[in-house]
C-alpha cells in the first residue's frame, strides 16, 4: 500500500485509475483544473491546481506522498490556434513537469511515473514497431515536448534518489474517449458509408483499463526504476479490422467501401483534415516485450472486451442525451 498523488485524478485516464487504485488499498489524492471541486472518483480529496507551469507550488499537495503518477498535460490538439504551440506545450509538458519532479524529488517521493506518448517515436513505425532502443523522431510541438519532459525526468533520476517510470502509450480508447475514436463511434453508430476499406495498414491501440493495469504494476516493481516502456493491447489493428470491430460491438455490419489511398490522402488535404487521414492510412505500431519482460505484465483486457465497455458506454451516452435512441 502506499500513498499516491495523481495528476489529472478526473480525466479520461486518471477517474479509471483511481478506482483501480482505491480497490488496491492505495492511499489516494489527486489534481485538478476545476473550480468548487474538493472530491474527486471514489471520493479522493482533491487539490485544484489551475495552471501546471514552471512556478506552480506543489509544496502542500505533494506532502505526504510516497509517488507521484503524472497525467495531466496539455493534450495534443489537431487544430491549434495557440500563436506560439511549442511554446504553449512546453510550459505546461516540459517545464511543468520538471518543476513538478524537482519539488518531489526535493520532499523524498520515491518513484515519479509519468505518462508520455508513443508520438516521441514518430508517426509512422517500422514493421516490427517502436522499441525503446529505437531512435526518437518526435515532429509536432506536443511529441517534442512530452520528450524533452521525459529527458528532463531522467535527469533528475540520476541526480537524485527519486526513480522514474516513463510510459508511452498508443492511442487510448474506453468509456469516456474522445477525439477521433469518438469521432469514429459517431461515424459508425449513424452507419455512415466510410470510404476505408482499401486502407492496409496495422495500429497499435491501448484499453484504458489496460493502462490503469500497467501503471499499477509501475509503483513498486523493481524493474520498473528509471525505465521507458511501450505498452499496447496484445492485437494490433487495420482500421479496417477496428471499424468492424465496432459495428459488431454497435449489432450491426459496416458500411465501407474501396477508395484508392492516394485519393483518400487528396481529400484531406482539400477538407483540411490531413492529420486525420494520416492516423487512419499509417502504420504505427509498438513492440510491448520489455514491459511484459520487466514487470511480468499482460493485458487483461482483449481489444474485443475493451471495444465492447466503450460502445456500451456510448450506448448509453445517447439514452441518457436523447432518452430512446440506440
Amino acid at each position: 500500500m502506499s500513498r499516491i498523488l495523481i495528476t489529472g485524478a478526473t480525466g479520461f485516464i486518471g477517474a479509471p485509475l483511481v478506482n483501480t487504485l482505491r480497490t488496491q488499498g492505495h492511499i489516494l489524492s489527486g489534481t485538478t483544473r476545476k473550480t468548487g471541486v474538493v472530491s474527486g472518483p471514489n471520493g479522493i480529496p482533491l487539490h485544484k491546481i489551475p495552471e501546471i507551469s514552471i512556478n506552480t507550488d506543489w509544496s502542500n499537495i505533494i506532502s505526504g506522498a510516497e509517488v507521484v503518477i503524472h497525467l495531466a498535460a496539455r493534450v495534443h490538439i489537431m487544430k491549434d490556434q495557440s500563436r506560439n504551440p511549442i511554446g504553449a506545450f512546453r510550459r505546461v509538458n516540459t517545464l511543468g513537469t520538471k518543476a513538478l519532479a524537482l519539488q518531489a524529488a526535493n520532499a523524498g517521493i520515491k518513484r515519479f511515473i509519468f505518462l508520455s506518448s508513443v508520438k516521441v517515436a514518430g508517426e509512422t513505425s517500422p514493421s516490427d514497431g517502436f522499441k525503446e532502443s529505437g531512435p526518437i523522431s518526435p515532429n509536432d510541438p506536443y511529441s517534442i515536448s512530452k520528450y524533452e519532459a521525459e529527458q528532463e525526468l531522467l535527469k533528475i533520476a540520476q541526480s537524485s534518489s527519486m526513480e522514474v517510470v516513463i510510459i508511452r502509450p498508443p492511442l487510448v480508447y474506453g468509456p469516456n474517449v474522445k477525439g477521433n475514436f469518438l469521432s469514429l463511434l459517431k461515424l459508425i453508430k449513424r452507419n455512415y458509408p466510410l470510404p476505408l476499406n482499401s486502407i492496409n495498414n496495422k495500429r497499435s491501440l491501448i484499453f484504458v483499463d489496460n493502462l490503469t493495469d500497467a501503471i499499477t504494476k509501475a509503483i513498486d516493481h523493481p524493474k520498473a526504476a528509471n525505465k521507458i516502456f511501450f505498452l499496447s493491447d496484445e492485437e494490433n489493428l487495420s482500421t479496417t479490422e477496428l471499424i468492424n470491430k465496432i459495428s459488431k460491438a454497435f449489432g450491426t455490419k459496416a458500411r465501407i467501401f474501396n477508395i484508392p489511398q492516394k485519393y483518400l490522402i487528396l481529400l484531406g488535404k482539400i477538407t483540411g483534415n490531413t492529420e486525420t487521414i494520416k492516423r487512419l492510412t499509417q502504420t504505427l505500431t509498438v513492440d510491448s516485450t520489455r514491459i511484459k519482460s520487466d514487470l511480468n505484465w499482460s493485458p487483461p483486457f482483449q481489444s474485443d472486451d475493451g471495444i465492447e465497455k466503450t460502445v456500451n458506454w456510448y450506448n448509453r451516452r445517447l439514452l441518457e442525451k436523447h432518452g430512446l435512441e440506440r
